[in-house]
């Protein structure tokens, strides 16, 4: 589970979705586990039907290792595993039905630009419904709370992941939110150096494995500052520099590494904690956007400004 996260008495730990939790523990697991998680994933309605003996021998290890695999994901064991790919498989496959044929495969060489626009569309809605499914919403509040009394907020992220801390740090710095989100790692090494006790230090990596992002965290954290990890796996090396960790759950495809189904996913995030924190600061919030929404009045065509007057009526 994400840090700062609890799970009540008798709460379900994956809820979200089994399949979502081994993809998102996966990188944490041992190389057998990994085998084993990767067999799952590849086919859950195969794996559901098969025993643990079948199951063990096809990923080339032990049954005390599929029982270890299952544990990990905070299951019981293994007949509890093939009942919940069972029924997701089950849910999966209404779903495909109802949409005429399965799109939530990988792009291949031979799929032609209207599968494809599908198979993007689809990829990134998925990215979305399952990022929020399993979303910690009392984490996601209680680091709104911090964002909105924090006196400083440093973002940072490399790749995509800029793309998104620079959105991040464009919103909060609109409403009046004293944000800074640095593209340079030695600048933003610079930065956070500054910053201590009632400030945040926001890292965002799909992978978690971005050196510069950790690093950046690590520097803040040593500051005294609280740090806030945005990551697809929750038990990556950032999650060791964190004091919260928010996750994604978006899956990649061949030609779509670190592209945009991440970054969705990212970016569904951000969303939601900016709007949680300008709930808070709701008048201020609402007077910082008429009053830049009108320092860049002068720059939109006339037409544009009537539309954006009229929807603001």
């Amino acid at each position: 589970m994400p840090k700062s996260s609890k799970v009540p008495v008798g709460a379900d730990p994956l809820a979200e979705g089994v399949v979502i939790r081994i993809r998102a523990l996966s990188p944490s697991l041992s190389p057998a586990e990994q085998r084993v998680a990767a067999l799952v994933l590849e086919d859950p309605s195969r794996a559901a039907g098969r025993t643990i003996t079948e199951l063990a021998r096809a990923a080339g290890t032990s049954e005390t290792t599929v029982i270890r695999f299952c544990k990990a994901l905070g299951l019981a064991g293994y007949p509890d595993l093939r009942l919940r790919l069972a029924a997701e498989s089950a849910r999966e496959s209404v779903r495909d039905s109802e949409r005429g044929r399965v799109v939530g495969t990988d792009i291949g060489p031979d799929d032609t630009m209207e599968q494809i626009v599908e198979k993007i569309a689809f990829a990134d809605s998925k990215a979305v419904e399952e990022t929020a499914r399993q979303l910690d919403v009392e984490l996601l509040e209680q680091v709104a709370d911090l964002m909105s009394n924090a006196g400083r907020i440093d973002v940072f992220g490399v790749g995509a992941s800029g793309f998104v801390a620079a959105d991040l740090q464009q919103k909060l710095h609109r409403i009046g939110r004293y944000a800074f989100a640095w593209p340079d790692t030695h600048v933003a090494l610079s930065s956070v150096a500054l910053l201590g006790p009632g400030d945040i230090a926001f890292g965002i990596s799909h992978s978690g494995a971005t050196s510069e992002t950790i690093d950046v965290l690590s520097v803040a954290r040593r500051r005294g500052a609280t740090t806030v990890a945005l990551t697809n796996f929750p038990r990556s090396p950032i999650s060791d520099v964190a004091d919260h960790v928010l996750t994604t759950a978006a899956r990649e495809t061949t030609f779509r590494s670190g592209a945009t189904a991440s970054r969705i996913a990212q970016l569904t995030v951000v969303d939601a904690l900016f709007v949680g924190v300008a709930r808070k600061h709701y008048r201020e919030t609402v007077d910082a956007l008429e009053v830049t929404l009108e320092a860049i009045g002068d720059h939109r065509l006339p037409s544009s400004r009537g539309a954006n007057r009229g929807r603001r009526k």
